[in-house]
């Protein structure tokens, strides 16, 4: 009696101990199958077992039918990106070299996580354990503030080199190296605190991603979540919308001063980065009210095919940048039809002939206003040629002026 009183009781400590470890990580101890006890011919059928907090099988395979899309999609175009890159010499500009940071963690994601995510939807649960989902985790978040802070330093590089006082060299790399790796380096910064105990990562969802844990709704759990909301979403953002802001000014500045400065290139460029910019925020923008009602909201306020809807669509930003790149950007584009047609690009893009007269025009204004000291010529665009002649004085008014005026125009030659 006493030996069966003891038995019942530990018994009751297993059973207590698992339910607690089901409730705190109840998608990675989903792949234990049921006990004998619990199929019964008194138990309703399979469907019925799934947890409140999982998708039907039709909803998994959905699932994994869009994952694979996207996975495909994205190393595909981020594949092609790079090769383009490596293979023509005119795209090797520092701008260039930004979008193929970018271009290189979408290409990562779509290899180290895209798999394992359409891989667990296949099966319906999680397959490679506790320490893979904090690997999953870690390497999702990591790109995912990789692409946002490259995003911003972007937009600050493309500002500077507008409207700098000085003609940026296209050969300089310097400055953009130093912004890529700070933004691999501050990604980094922020998403390896879950690792060393501020927050964790875990199971998100119906339990075949994972993520930062965002329902657990402790001290030390939210401090992190609003540190990574602030520093890795918002002020970003704030960066982006200033340097283009400034930018936008800068643009409507030249064109009031002057109405035949070509402004194409400039407003295609900076069409295609904002595009960029807004795609990102629309793929990531849901995902992080998701992460903020889990957080702050009740714990079973998000159904589950309402919170795989946003981590679906921020995945799809690894798909849809590529596009971005090939068919807004002039470079990439005239490239890809060449790497198509087997044929070769024009040397191009690259130092002084990479810039618009607009461009050219800011940094002229700039530079009259700092250094007045210009020097004149006078260009002869007669019909006989093009001569060029010393300013000289007025004409004597002794001499007679000529029927046929030759057609002069001013030019200024800045001294450097």
């Amino acid at each position: 009696m006493i030996v069966s009183n003891v038995s019942l009781h530990c018994a009751h400590c297993f059973a207590t101990a698992a339910a607690e470890e089901q409730h705190h990580q109840p998608h990675l101890s989903s792949s234990v199958p049921p006990s004998s006890a619990s199929s019964s011919s008194s138990s309703p059928p399979a469907e019925a077992h799934h947890s409140p907090q999982s998708l039907s099988p039709t909803g998994h395979l959905v699932v994994a039918v869009v994952l694979g899309c996207i996975g495909t999609v994205a190393f595909l175009t981020n594949f092609l990106v790079l090769t383009l890159f490596c293979r023509y010499r005119t795209l090797r500009t520092p701008m260039n070299l930004l979008l193929v940071s970018i271009s290189f963690s979408d290409l990562l994601v779509s290899v180290f996580g895209t798999p394992f995510s359409f891989a667990a939807s296949i099966h319906g649960r999680w397959l490679i354990g506790r320490a893979g989902c904090v690997w999953y985790g870690f390497v999702n978040a990591c790109l995912g503030v990789v692409s946002l802070i490259s995003l911003a330093v972007l937009s600050y590089e493309r500002y500077n080199t507008i409207t700098a006082t000085t003609m940026a060299d296209g050969r300089d790399f310097h400055a953009v190296l130093g912004g890529i790796a700070f933004s691999w380096l501050y990604a980094v910064l922020w998403t390896v605190p879950p690792l060393l105990g501020w927050s964790r990562y875990g199971p998100e969802g119906p339990g075949t991603t994972c993520s930062v844990d965002w329902k657990t709704q402790t001290v030390n759990n939210v401090s992190y979540i609003v540190c990574l909301f602030v520093f890795c979403l918002i002020l970003p953002f704030c960066v982006i919308l200033y340097s283009y802001g400034k930018l936008l000014r800068a643009i409507r500045q030249v064109s009031r001063m002057s109405s035949i400065v070509p402004r194409r290139r400039e407003q295609r460029v900076l069409l295609m980065v904002v595009t960029m910019v807004v795609c990102y925020l629309v793929c990531w923008l849901p995902y992080g009210v998701a992460a903020l009602l889990s957080t702050f909201g009740p714990r079973d306020l998000l159904t589950p095919a309402a919170s795989i809807t946003p981590s679906l669509l921020a995945k799809c930003s690894t798909a849809i940048n590529p596009f971005i790149y090939v068919f807004m950007n002039k470079q990439f584009y005239r490239c890809f039809r060449a790497f198509i047609s087997c044929s070769r690009v024009g040397r191009g893009g690259s130092g002084l002939k990479s810039f618009s007269r607009a461009t050219r025009t800011i940094r002229t204004i700039r530079q009259e206003r700092a250094h007045p000291a210009v020097s004149l010529s006078i260009r002869d665009d007669s019909s006989k040629g093009h001569r060029r002649h010393s300013p000289s004085p007025s004409p004597s008014p002794h001499k007679p002026a000529s029927p046929n005026p030759p057609k002069v125009i001013l030019v200024a030659h800045y001294r450097e």
